[in-house]
């Protein structure tokens, strides 16, 4: 990369100042550096404009032959890494425009008639969000299908399921993980909608009023795929609004995979030993042999942080500019790219991660031996029987504090040491038959659950159905 801080060639802007930049302010100002990876979408919006300009007769036929055939050019030397990114022309902006004006001559000089550096780039952020957007959805549907293959071959498997992580019901694994598919499904519609806003073009409010020469916004508009313009100039180059949505939808997801990994490193321990992680997702200790760490769902975790951080940057940067444009705006691309480069990141290796999950069924089944997971079925079975819930509640826990007194789980109990356990409350006692323990299978307990949304595992197989006819 070229950096020729010692030369003071003329600004875009330099008639009006009497003494050059310094090369610290140079360097403090500038964005180029990582702004630069809009490049692609300020060709975009530059072609449009200079069709449009050319097609008001703003600009002439060959003029717009010259920008195409120059911009055709600058397009490839960056594919290639030819570019020299010049830090003297601050931005990206500049840097192609002056590239363009060495190659086309006067015709690059006219590219920018009726447009200001405050609409282009508002403009470009919108065409680079929206690419961005399409690939996270694009990622969350492989997430997604990965993740229904692993909950169907685990429709069944036996697992607790946890409040205040203590042992509540029994639920299946495929239950377990279908929650985190409607969590993935309602980020999905988020982003989606996020989608929309962004979609507006901002191209033609110039620097803050609009422009007197006779442009056609809503042409450009259809160029280059936007579904309406912004219909306030002041509004259009100054807000960041749209930004801040998508941090605020990928915070929101990233919250979502964090509690994920919460659970993959939890149900990874040894204490637990409910699944292992394929090795690729993990790594060893420099001091002992025996570690296997799950380093990427750590990470996961530590990375929602940084994007929680960048979410409350925008808004902090945002919250006290005066209309218009402000070159406080400039901080709103570092943290915008670094919030979608993370999200698609952890997306892409969630999606792979998922299939790397060996389950521990037995372990899972196990578990359901400790804790009274079955205590709700026996409450709900005496009631079925014509006891008041609340007298029932008050059997049940009679009878899980005398199994606990005994050492042994509920289904270990003879019939008569069941009611003896429930003598006190009137009623109970007697509404306690033989077949008490079929409710108190874990089996029994799951197959009860059978209405939409609930964890029979033919209730599960049949929210993986639903879920794959919406994602084919």
């Amino acid at each position: 990369m070229t950096d020729t801080t010692s030369s003071q060639p003329a600004k875009a802007w330099s008639g009006r100042f009497t003494e050059p930049v310094s090369d610290l302010v140079k360097r403090y100002t500038a964005s180029v550096f990582f702004d630069q990876r809009m490049a692609r979408q300020d060709i975009r919006g530059s072609l449009a404009h200079a069709k449009m300009l050319a097609r008001q007769g703003i600009i002439g036929a060959q003029d717009l032959a010259d920008i195409e055939r120059g911009m055709a050019q600058i397009a490839g030397e960056i594919e290639r890494g030819e570019f020299a990114w010049n830090l003297d022309d601050e931005d990206v902006h500049l840097n192609i425009e002056k590239r363009l004006t060495a190659l086309v001559g006067d015709a690059g000089k006219r590219l920018h008639t009726g447009r200001s550096r405050n609409d282009q780039v508002a403009t470009d952020i919108r065409l680079w969000l929206r690419d961005a957007i399409d690939q996270i959805l694009a990622l969350i549907g492989d997430f997604q299908k990965n993740l229904l293959d692993v909950a169907e071959a685990n429709a069944a498997t036996a697992m607790p399921g946890f409040t205040h992580l203590q042992v509540a019901q029994p639920v299946t694994f495929g239950h377990h993980l279908m929650a985190y598919y409607e969590m993935s499904r309602r980020d999905a519609e988020r982003f989606a909608d996020a989608r929309r806003r962004v979609n507006r073009l901002p191209l033609g409010a110039a620097a803050l009023a609009g422009t007197s020469y006779p442009i056609d916004r809503e042409f450009v508009a259809r160029e280059l795929g936007f579904d309406e313009v912004c219909y306030n100039s002041l509004d259009a180059v100054s807000d960041r609004d749209f930004a801040i949505e998508f941090c605020a939808a990928s915070a929101l997801l990233m919250t979502h995979l964090s509690r994920f990994s919460e659970e993959l490193i939890m149900w990874m321990s040894p204490r637990v030993g409910f699944i292992d992680l394929a090795d690729r997702f993990c790594t060893g200790s420099s001091i002992m042999p025996q570690k296997k760490n799950p380093d990427v769902p750590e990470l996961v975790r530590g990375k929602t942080g940084r994007v929680n951080g960048s979410l409350i940057a925008l808004l902090t940067l945002m919250k006290g500019q005066p209309l218009a444009y402000n070159k406080d705006n400039q901080e709103d691309k570092e943290p915008l790219f670094d919030t979608a480069d993370t999200v698609i990141d952890t997306l892409r290796i969630y999606a792979d991660m998922i299939t790397g999950i060996r389950v521990k069924a037995d372990a899972m089944r196990d578990a359901l031996k400790q804790g009274y997971a079955t205590a709700t079925d026996l409450a709900d079975y005496l009631v079925k029987n014509g006891l008041p819930f609340r007298d029932a509640h008050e059997a049940v826990a009679l009878a899980v504090r005398a199994a606990d007194v005994k050492g042994c789980d509920l289904p270990q109990f003879s019939l008569d040491e069941l009611r003896a356990a429930m003598a006190h409350v009137p009623g109970a006692a007697e509404r306690v038959k033989d077949d008490v323990f079929g409710v108190l299978t874990v089996e029994g307990s799951l197959a009860s659950r059978k209405h939409v949304g609930g964890t029979a595992p033919e209730q599960v197989r049949a929210a993986i159905a639903r879920a794959r006819s919406t994602l084919a």
